[in-house]
């Protein structure tokens, strides 16, 4: 196999050691390789990068471990003419012969052929906005389940709150569970507490809250709540971070949230895992495959099945998902109404994979070219058709109803 680069060095990454490997060809054509290990420390990461600048290599390579991988690319990062983060799939060594030693050189190998390719890592702006993102989601997340717990609690305590209102979180709910964890026991004072539309319900709410609310429901929901207060606090805090950050980038997530479906926040989180800058992405396709959205493929003598998605970023992969099933609730959009054609044939789930889908390769080209999104509507699927062959189409079907039809053309 022909070689494609001569100064190349591969990296094994672990917790604790690094092992480097460089591989590189002398004039006369012979191949030198030398080894050695490294602590993955400030000072160990420091003398790595001495080691692998005496080699003179111009290409690094390393696998994609978990999360130890970071410090080990950050710390070279700009060092090199170019620093690779393979995807640990694509660089799996030749059974029987593992070790630390022969990973590395075998990285460092593959990547002088030219038979692996580097995985897309953002810029340091990205990366940091990112961090906040996601964090962010493990927050609302967390809010969530604690919202679900106070749930059970609640009707652990006989307490059936949401069988009338329309969330157990709300002002009004929350008033009335203050005063259960403060000793009101009272339906019908706890019932008086409703607010707004609730307030129609006040003869149900009172059977509702006649229920066996104890000491110890009132510690448990008093401990929930805190907790509720503290992550609500949390959010605001990073997403006041997050929207500080996103700056530079206010134009990119005006054209993202142009698409119907796509919440701020969601854009927010687009933004951050793609980095905006759609140059990264040589095509539309090759971003969705990326996120996880676009089919895979598996193909083996001239037989295919199908095998789902690909494998993807899985937090992008998730905001997609989320703002495709709200835009199937979009009435009159383009969205919506591919969501219902594929949804009848093929059940929901893959119906909001493929709107996922089309929204994501929208967003490239919109991003690509610094333009709003313009919804086609509803009926686009309906425009493509031609109107005479679709009146035959309709007419059979009238007829096959016990119908005389005859078609006359309207004029223009």
């Amino acid at each position: 196999m022909k070689r494609i680069r001569d100064r190349v060095a591969g990296l094994d990454v672990h917790r604790d050691t690094v092992v480097a490997c460089c591989r590189v060809v002398d004039p006369s054509g012979e191949v030198e390789v030398s080894k050695q290990s490294f602590a993955t420390t400030r000072k160990g990461l420091g003398e790595l990068a001495e080691f692998l600048s005496d080699a003179a290599v111009s290409t690094v390579a390393m696998e994609a471990t978990g999360v130890y991988w970071k410090s080990v690319y950050y710390g070279l990062e700009g060092l090199f003419e170019e620093l690779w983060l393979c995807n640990a799939q694509h660089v799996k060594n030749v059974p029987g012969r593992k070790s630390d030693l022969s990973d590395a050189e075998w990285l460092a190998d593959v990547a002088a052929h030219g038979m692996v390719r580097p995985s897309f890592v953002p810029p340091p702006e990205i990366r940091e906005l990112r961090e906040i993102t996601r964090y962010r989601k493990t927050q609302v997340d967390a809010r969530a389940r604690e919202i679900q717990r106070l749930e059970k609690v609640l009707q652990d305590a006989g307490i059936k709150l949401t069988s009338v209102a329309s969330a157990v979180w709300s002002v009004s709910s929350r008033e009335m569970i203050e005063a259960l964890i403060s000793g009101t026991r009272d339906p019908v004072i706890l019932a008086q507490m409703a607010k707004g539309t609730m307030r129609k319900k006040i003869d149900r709410l009172e059977e509702a809250l006649s229920g066996h609310f104890g000491e110890h429901h009132a510690i448990v929901c008093r401990q929930i709540i805190d907790h509720i207060d503290f992550l609500d606090r949390s959010i605001g805090a990073l997403t006041k971070e997050v929207t500080t950050r996103l700056v530079p980038f206010e134009a990119a997530v005006g054209i993202v949230t142009s698409v119907p479906g796509i919440s701020r926040r969601t854009a927010e989180v687009i933004v951050a895992e793609t980095g905006a800058d759609m140059s990264r992405f040589p095509t539309a396709h090759q971003l969705c495959a990326w996120a996880g959205v676009a089919p895979a493929s598996y193909e083996s003598a001239g037989k295919r099945r199908p095998v789902g998605t690909r494998h993807g970023s899985q937090r992008l992969r998730r905001a997609l998902i989320e703002a495709a099933r709200s835009a199937a609730r979009t009435k009159n959009s383009y969205y919506s109404a591919q969501y219902a054609r594929i949804a009848r044939r093929r059940g929901a789930n893959k119906a909001a994979v493929a709107v996922a889908n089309s929204m994501l390769f929208t967003i490239w080209h919109l991003l690509s070219n610094g333009q709003l999104f313009e919804d086609p509507g509803a009926d686009y699927f309906e425009r493509r058709h031609d109107p005479v062959v679709e009146a035959k189409r309709l007419a059979r079907r009238i007829e096959a109803l016990g119908f005389d039809v005859s078609l006359i053309e309207r004029a223009a």
